[in-house]
């Protein structure tokens, strides 16, 4: 018989049905199954493992090359986009209207003039769940959506205009708002590089909730130092966690959040129902041998 551990959150009754046929264990080692993130130090126990269910939607942690071979890896995608859409939304919301500086200097002046959503273009590094969720919502808003994805081909009714990573660049000196979206990888590492972060307009607002390495840190750093971008919100940052000292903090033109934009068990109870159903779904699957939902290629 098959034998599955659950490692994190409580399972809801779909997932639990499909299950009847397994065995729960408690231990790592006597698992086929496992749904959760476990580190590599307890991969390496599981010499019995077939089927690793993340319920993250990144699986940043396994792609280092030491994934255990012939173990299936697949991810949550797709339980996250409405959490986290709304989480950027927020933020873009608050830079937009200063709300961060206001917070910061306790003072009963005008800061300033602000920027108007409506009738902007916002560049969405991301296609697939959360960057559309983020251009389903702007567009509600008036924005002109311009998406960065791989696939060309697929209909992405959302966006206005669709381009690739390479071509993005093109498009950064005409958006009012740049929103990051994207998983981490080589093509994407320091994407925004102290020369693109130039290519921006001055008064740009840049959100990431994607994977904190798509930002250069120090040349974002640079880049404000020098009075450019009206906003930066990150909920992800390289490195992560952000020091202390580090002088993001002291901006008040930066609105910091801790990784939280998309945090699945304890936080939001219909992404954890969104999460538990994706794992049914491919236990199901699994269990009928159909393929599997977000199967990632290692």
């Amino acid at each position: 018989m098959l034998s599955y551990l659950i490692l994190s959150g409580t399972p809801n009754e779909r997932f639990l049905r499909a299950a009847e046929s397994l065995r729960r264990v408690e231990r790592i080692e006597d698992a086929d199954i496992v749904i959760g993130e476990p580190d590599f130090t307890l991969l390496e126990k599981a010499t019995k493992l077939r089927w690793l269910q993340m319920t993250w939607a990144g699986a940043d942690r396994y792609l280092n090359g030491t994934f255990p071979k012939n173990v299936i890896l697949t991810t949550a995608s797709g339980a996250y986009g409405q959490t986290i859409a709304e989480h950027a939304l927020a933020m873009l919301l608050s830079l937009c209207r200063r709300l961060p500086v206001y917070m910061v200097n306790h003072d009963w002046r005008d800061m300033g003039s602000e920027k108007q959503i409506a009738g902007g273009t916002a560049l969405i590094f991301g296609a697939g769940d959360i960057g559309s969720a983020i251009a389903q919502r702007l567009k509600a808003l008036g924005v002109f959506t311009v998406g960065v994805c791989r696939d060309l081909s697929r209909m992405r009714p959302v966006f206005d205009v669709i381009t690739d990573l390479e071509d993005a660049a093109t498009f950064l000196p005409k958006a009012d708002f740049v929103l990051c979206a994207l998983p981490h990888n080589a093509q994407t590492l320091n994407y925004l590089n102290a020369d693109r972060l130039r290519m921006m307009k001055k008064d740009a607002i840049l959100v990431n909730v994607g994977r904190g390495s798509f930002i250069d840190t120090q040349a974002l750093c640079e880049v404000l130092h020098e009075g450019r971008l009206f906003g930066v919100g990150l909920d992800v940052v390289a490195p992560e966690p952000l020091p202390p000292t580090h002088p993001l903090w002291a901006n008040d033109r930066v609105l910091l959040t801790p990784h939280v934009a998309g945090v699945g068990f304890g936080h939001l109870p219909d992404t954890e129902e969104r999460i538990w159903q994706i794992c049914a779904e491919n236990l199901e699957n699994y269990l009928a041998g159909r393929p599997l939902r977000n199967v990632v290629q290692l």
